[in-house]
């Protein structure tokens, strides 16, 4: 491989003499090899079109040269189609402000802007990675922005309409199991009935509550902390510099959300709250598909010697010795998505209480953290709607026997003969191993008649005056 000689205020280091990046990205990839864990392209993405706003509000305000706004603009649209991916080498474990990925991403526009220009960029410095590119900014400014851009895109682009999907999926089930009379379960022991419908109809409640959780989150991630530069003073940025900025992000991202500049710049780059109070919708939401996903699989289970009152897609062979076995692999992938998203929680928790005095130090960690959230609840909800959800059938013949069997119908009894009474006769049905009907009878508690006038599931799923 051949290489060349980039200097930087450290002096001199050696580069990929085919990369675009500089010393400064060099010098964090040699002293910083850490784990596989890159920085997200989400944030890459996200600084590209910080840097092209930051360019064009800068040739407005402080007169950036237009051929040097045009090409740096140019160099971020190419990074932003991807063209430049393996030119982002830089790991999450690096400086805690995340300046080497700032760096990064000003050293390979300035070099790739430099050669729009016409110039070779190994030997001539037409565009400055600090000077032009990093104009009016600081990586204590900047990093967070970019978080911030990449977890609103993340939401709006892939969360958002996961969650929608998959909330329309059982919508859908509401209203096709509506009339399905079931038994239901409390402390895994037998309960009194409900329909399938209002069973699935509490899922669709989750993924409202969801939705409206990560919204609210939302007016805190679009604040950004854009011209506060190194503390939140704003030293060295235009006063007008940070409202332009959000202003060109929103026509640049296309965004249905307005970014905003933060309105305290020193809170914007010492604390993350807003990442937390996200994070912990995330949270929420990772909670209530660990339920989903696990009444779906108990509800499932079988096919012969347990619940199976579900019937989910078989999508795969289940084991590599027994022979036709299947598995609820979709719930599987899905609870260890939440198992990661709750510890990623705890992770962007402990993170964001370390904001010592100006500045937060732990926010690589934070972004990754909740980007791979964002990401692993968004693939999962769109694999559990398509590989299962969609295709979950009701078994008629287990649901009616075990509803039939169920000594917990006795509890419609209690306002007729009361509580005591309604025990011993399930008490006894259970000793006898007999039907409610019969030991009501033989207790001489009730006829047949009144029993069967009595005791109807479909009318012990709702409330009765």
């Amino acid at each position: 491989m051949k290489y060349r000689i980039e200097k930087d205020t450290m002096g001199e280091v050696k580069v990929p003499n085919d990369k675009y990046w500089a010393a400064q990205t060099q010098r964090s990839l040699e002293n910083f090899p850490i784990g596989d864990e890159k920085m997200p392209k989400e944030i890459i993405k996200a600084f590209a079109y910080l840097k092209k706003a930051c360019a064009i509000v800068n040739n407005k305000l402080i007169k950036l040269d237009d051929k040097k706004c045009e090409v740096i603009s140019k160099a971020c649209e190419e990074i932003i189609e991807g063209k430049f991916d393996n030119n982002f080498p830089l790991v999450v474990w690096q400086t805690g402000s995340g300046t080497q990925s700032n760096m990064n991403v000003n050293e390979v526009v300035a070099n790739r802007a430099s050669e729009l220009l016409g110039y070779d960029f190994r030997t001539e410095k037409i565009v400055h990675p600090n000077d032009d590119v990093n104009k009016g900014q600081s990586s204590n400014d900047t990093y967070p922005t970019a978080m911030r851009i990449a977890f609103l895109l993340e939401l709006q682009n892939n969360l958002i309409p996961a969650i929608n999907i998959l909330k329309t999926t059982f919508e859908k089930k509401v209203k096709q199991f509506e009339n399905i009379v079931k038994i239901g379960r409390t402390h895994l022991q037998d309960a009194t009935p409900l329909t399938l419908g209002q069973e699935i109809s509490a899922y669709v409640e989750m993924l409202e509550k969801a939705l409206s959780q990560v919204d609210d989150s939302i007016k805190y991630i679009k604040e950004l902390a854009i011209g506060g530069t190194a503390v939140g003073t704003g030293l060295n940025s235009h006063p007008d510099f940070s409202p332009m900025v959000c202003e060109v992000l929103n026509e640049i991202t296309n965004t249905k959300y307005e970014f905003k500049s933060h309105p305290n710049k020193f809170h914007a780059l010492t604390s993350h709250d807003g990442e937390v109070f996200l994070s912990g919708a995330l949270n929420a939401l990772a909670s209530n598909l660990m339920k989903i996903a696990n009444d779906i699989r108990w509800l499932s289970s079988g096919p012969r010697c347990a619940i199976a009152e579900l019937s989910i897609p078989q999508n795969e062979p289940g084991s590599s010795i027994m022979p036709g076995k299947v598995n609820p692999t979709q719930s599987e992938a899905m609870t260890m998505v939440a198992v990661q998203v709750m510890g990623n929680h705890s992770s962007i928790s402990i993170a964001a209480s370390q904001g010592n005095f100006e500045l937060n130090v732990f926010k690589p960690v934070i972004a990754y953290n909740l980007l791979q959230s964002i990401r692993l609840l968004s693939d999962t909800m769109k694999t559990f709607n398509n590989n299962c959800a969609i295709g979950i059938e009701a078994n008629i013949k287990n649901i009616e026997k075990y509803l039939n069997n169920s000594l917990m119908l006795v509890t419609v009894l209690n306002p007729y003969i009361g509580y005591e009474k309604a025990a011993l006769i399930a008490k006894t049905a259970y000793k006898n191993n007999t039907s409610l009907e019969e030991e009501a009878v033989a207790l001489n508690i009730l006829t047949k008649e009144e029993f069967e006038k009595y005791v109807k599931p479909k009318e012990m799923t709702k409330a009765r005056e």
